[in-house]
């Protein structure tokens, strides 16, 4: 068991380390406050960088790396912001997987090349108003026309709703009942039919678009199905990456919060002296320290772990844990990174009280916390707990 990182893996760090702290900060700042979504522009550069390919097959113009290494590079855009964070998200461990995963050949060669350029983004759209935690009630529906689907329903928490270019859409690709009918399509935005709600004002999560999505009588090459109706269990195969996404995207906005803290105790003084010299400072920092320590250990242990699992995904119980370990420490840390600033972490002027507003949002996401952990009780004695009865 080593837990020192490769000499490879240390200098990807360290390149997105240095990019996003040189490249994003501002942009960042003016997303927060702007509330729009990462510029193509900027998005070229990650792609340039190599930034939105990293664990995506070279063949498709990705580096081919490992989960681990997608982790590493979405940890530290993260530190930044979850907003800036974003296309790494979907790019590394969100949608396109999906797609990578189940899709046909001549689709992921459509698709994954413009997402690792940064000309394209996907995005999923899963919930409905009627649909959320209980997925399989959703009533989005394609029938079959010749060489189409037509599609037919509307979808709601869509994240990127309107700026992505790509939806991989769950619905109904058949009559059969619950899961069984339930497959997938990717659809485009420019698609006849496809339409946008309002963007949602919602507490945190600025820079990340969220809107309803309307389908009507929307014609989908039969091509752009990713997964047949009854194949809603591969689907969800896939969350076991994105649960990890997920948890690093909480890691990322914690441990920002514990280095700004770390930096903010040291050079404001009281009674003529740093306050970090006070014990009670001293043991909120190290409160904030374990936890963010113990996110990163249970995350990268997913990560690694799954070069063994079925598929090389990471396995529900390790995912589940490290999504909500990490998705409750945010919560913890940022508070008591605004505790230790003061007046100046109540501020909107220096981002600690943005760190704990985005906190909430990733123990919603993804499927919430309390649902987490009913996977991983579920897990522990092997079998999947019906909550209709």
């Amino acid at each position: 068991m080593d837990f020192t990182l490769t000499e490879q893996q240390r200098e990807l760090q360290d390149a997105a380390r240095k990019f996003a702290r040189a490249e994003l900060p501002e942009l960042a700042r003016e997303m927060e406050e702007k509330d729009f979504s990462v510029p193509r522009e900027m998005m070229r550069k990650y792609g340039e960088m190599g930034f939105l390919g990293v664990n995506l097959p070279e063949e498709y113009g990705g580096l081919g790396l490992g989960h681990l290494e997608a982790l590493l590079v979405l940890e530290q855009f993260a530190m930044i912001s979850n907003a800036v964070a974003f296309p790494i998200f979907e790019a590394l461990v969100g949608p396109v997987r999906t797609v990578d995963k189940f899709g046909s050949d001549d689709l992921k060669a459509k698709i994954i090349p413009q997402v690792c350029a940064g000309e394209a983004t996907v995005a999923v759209s899963m919930s409905e108003p009627n649909a959320g935690t209980a997925l399989t009630d959703l009533t989005t529906h394609a029938r079959e026309e010749g060489d189409h689907f037509v599609l037919n329903g509307s979808k709601r928490w869509t994240s990127g709703a309107g700026h992505a270019e790509y939806y991989v859409t769950y619905c109904r690709l058949s009559d059969a009942p619950s899961a069984k009918g339930i497959g997938a399509l990717l659809v485009s935005k420019d698609m006849e039919g496809v339409s946008f709600g309002a963007r949602e004002e919602l507490m945190g999560f600025r820079g990340i678009e969220t809107r309803d999505i309307q389908f009507d009588e929307v014609r989908v090459p039969k091509a752009n199905q990713i997964v047949p109706a009854g194949g809603f269990g591969k689907l969800m195969s896939a969350f076991g990456l994105e649960r990890c996404g997920n948890a690093t995207q909480s890691l990322g906005v914690a441990a920002a919060a514990l280095e700004q803290a770390l930096q903010y105790t040291q050079e404001r003084e009281a009674f003529g002296k740093p306050i970090v010299d006070f014990q009670a400072v001293q043991l909120k920092l190290a409160e904030m320290a374990m936890k963010v320590e113990a996110a990163r250990l249970l995350i990268y242990r997913a990560a690694v772990n799954a070069e063994n699992e079925p598929g090389g995904l990471p396995s529900v119980y390790e995912s589940s844990v490290a999504k909500c370990y990490a998705n409750e420490i945010v919560r913890d840390v940022t508070a008591l990174g605004m505790q230790v600033m003061g007046g100046y972490g109540y501020h909107k002027e220096y981002g600690m009280e943005q760190r704990l507003r985005d906190a909430y949002a990733w123990g919603i996401a993804g499927g919430a916390i309390d649902v987490q952990k009913t996977n991983i009780t579920a897990a522990m004695i092997g079998r999947r707990f019906d909550q209709r009865r």
